[in-house]
């Protein structure tokens, strides 16, 4: 082409240097000229004809890659392939002039695939986060640690055209770099490691609440990268552990408990050991007209009525033969009571137990589960259980242990 042009400037009658120095500058002009118009051909009938394509298909697939500007970074390779092609001609003579002009296209067009394919692999995550098995075994490690050795690929491609060496010969000169490769990315290799291991073992997933006091994290999963976790505490701060501290550390995942039938209630109150009794006639009449219990006090008089009998229980001192006592009558009220509540998960443990007595009384502990798992709901019905049993610990003739104040010595006193 160059000499087509050149020997039609001659025949105008032009001088040979100044026919091939126009010559050159004409094609010159033509290439830009040519990259412009692959330019708009690329953006406004390719891109507009596969945007037009894909906002008529049904799946949400194709919608995601579009949003991610894939085909729009993909539409800046046809310029500088144009001029990657045809450089070579109005620079016919001049190769190192070819060798740069060529290079910087060749690394603009790789930049560009770099970025096209980094969007293609944010879509790519995008579009496996709509389903469900996303929150169970992420993968937005995985594509850091993919997008990682593309970075790295490509700059090698880079700087070997920048040296005019061989990728070959690059990456043979890598083997004395690769202790200072491993210190650099050391975090992403324990990253990538412990990931691997995570989703293997299905430990920690996206929106699992989790607790690990040494970084002060106490929220729900939020994300799951390559290096970090992140995690919203309640307080709605975000704590960031190392991904290898979950494999290296310990750590309370709580999605046992959302997956179960309930979530723990274990609180116990302290009774007054000074307080406990055996029950007279007069506290079991009175006892019988509560309505949880009614039919407990019944059944219970009438065996120990039948035991004492058959046994010959001088009955002049309540310490001979059975006999009911107000914490034991107050503990089957609390059971009868948690029974008829709705929100109490039935099917799951249910205790309502003594532990052992110490210098602050004697401790009840209720050990059942909530049907309700939400946390502000939990608590609610949490708070309304033990409402309701410190409001009727004195129905029972027995007190709430707790420390003497100032106000108690001040009664001592006067």
């Amino acid at each position: 082409m160059l000499e087509i042009i050149r020997s039609w400037i001659l025949d105008q009658g032009l001088e040979l240097s100044t026919a091939d120095i126009l010559a050159r500058c004409l094609i010159f002009v033509l290439i830009i000229f040519l990259s412009l118009v692959a330019n708009f051909i690329a953006k406004h009938f390719i891109l507009r004809g596969v945007t037009a394509i894909v906002s008529r298909t049904k799946t949400q697939w194709d919608d995601v890659i579009l949003r991610k500007k894939v085909f729009n970074r993909l539409a800046h390779l046809a310029p500088a392939m144009v001029i990657y092609v045809f450089i070579s001609i109005p620079l016919e003579g001049y190769g190192l002039a070819i060798s740069l002009i060529s290079g910087a296209a060749v690394i603009y067009m790789i930049a560009m695939g770099i970025l096209a394919l980094n969007a293609f692999l944010n879509a790519s995550l995008d579009i496996y986060n709509t389903y469900e098995v996303s929150n169970r075994i992420p993968i937005k490690g995985f594509v850091q640690v993919f997008k990682i050795i593309i970075y790295f690929i490509s700059g090698i491609f880079i700087i070997s055209i920048l040296l005019n060496k061989t990728p070959v010969y690059l990456f043979s000169s890598l083997g004395a770099l690769t202790a200072v490769l491993m210190f650099i990315f050391k975090d992403a290799i324990l990253g990538f490691v412990a990931g691997i291991q995570l989703s293997a073992n299905q430990m920690v997933a996206n929106g699992d609440w989790i607790s690990m006091p040494k970084y002060g994290a106490d929220g729900d999963i939020i994300e799951i990268a390559l290096t970090t976790v992140k995690v919203q505490n309640w307080d709605k701060t975000i704590t960031t552990i190392p991904t290898y501290a979950l494999i290296t550390e310990s750590f309370k995942n709580w999605r046992g408990m959302d997956e179960s039938g309930g979530r723990r209630i274990k609180r116990s109150i302290n009774i007054d050991i000074n307080t406990i009794q055996f029950c007279t006639e007069e506290m079991l009449n009175r006892f019988g007209k509560i309505q949880y219990i009614s039919n407990y006090i019944e059944k219970m008089k009438k065996e120990m009525d039948v035991y004492n009998e058959q046994e010959l229980v001088d009955e002049s001192n309540l310490v001979n033969g059975r006999r009911m006592t107000n914490i034991g009558t107050f503990r089957a009220y609390i059971e009868t009571y948690l029974r008829s509540q709705p929100m109490i998960n039935q099917e799951m443990t249910f205790l309502v137990r003594q532990l052992a007595p110490t210098e602050h009384g004697l401790p009840i502990e209720i050990y059942v589960f909530s049907k309700d798992k939400e946390w502000v709901k939990y608590e609610s019905i949490q708070a309304n259980i033990f409402d309701h049993i410190l409001a009727v610990v004195s129905e029972f003739d027995l007190q709430v242990y707790q420390d003497p104040s100032g106000r108690d010595f001040n009664k001592l006193i006067r």
